[in-house]
């Protein structure tokens, strides 16, 4: 992508690392560009240069105005890793730091596809339990919870998903948890951990 010209637009950046997953992504002017890629537990050492990396490629100047955070449910130090990182760059960039829970980044599913209508979506909490939500998506964003993130028994949520998509332990969707965060991100936010 050639560098930008003209006046600096409005960016906003999402990332998460509440999973296995780096997941980051970026809007500005109408364009669009994401990274996820598997990293098990490196992310504290792989975040600052994907990030630098994702602007780069983007054509953009390293800042953003508008920052969204998947807020987990995930690993302790992945989360904490993840907000550790957004609230640096927010304070630096003077950016707000929207809050989105990383279930909110399930809902495109392993397909990317954008569903409409009722999606369940879950992260595996070991033991037999796992943390799901299930959300009604319009337009590929989350419209209306319908049953909160909780974490449950493997069983109870399957039998409170039944008949519904479900979208298990898939990869987070960057421009999902942008545009949640864009639509109705909190600056008032807590990390939740599996």
């Amino acid at each position: 992508m050639p560098p930008m010209q003209g006046p600096t637009p409005r960016v906003t950046l999402a990332l998460d690392t509440a999973t296995s997953f780096l997941t980051l992504a970026l809007a500005w002017d109408g364009a669009e560009a994401q990274l996820s890629e598997e990293v098990g537990r490196a992310h504290a050492e792989r975040l600052p240069d994907a990030a630098k990396a994702l602007f780069k490629r983007a054509g953009l100047p390293f800042f953003a105005q508008t920052i969204v955070l998947g807020t987990g449910p995930g690993s302790y130090t992945g989360v904490r890793v993840g907000a550790s990182y957004a609230l640096g760059l927010g304070r630096v960039w003077g950016a707000p730091v929207r809050g989105v829970s990383t279930l909110e980044a399930l809902v495109r599913g392993a397909s990317g596809s954008v569903p409409e209508g009722e999606v369940a979506v879950s992260l595996d909490a070991r033991r037999g339990n796992v943390y799901g939500a299930v959300y009604e998506v319009r337009g590929g964003v989350v419209t209306r919870v319908i049953h909160a993130p909780e974490k449950r028994p493997l069983a109870e949520f399957e039998a409170l998903a039944a008949g519904l998509p479900h979208h298990r332990d898939t990869p987070p969707d960057g421009l999902a948890l942008l545009r949640a965060g864009l639509a109705h991100g909190a600056t008032e936010w807590a990390l939740a951990y599996l």
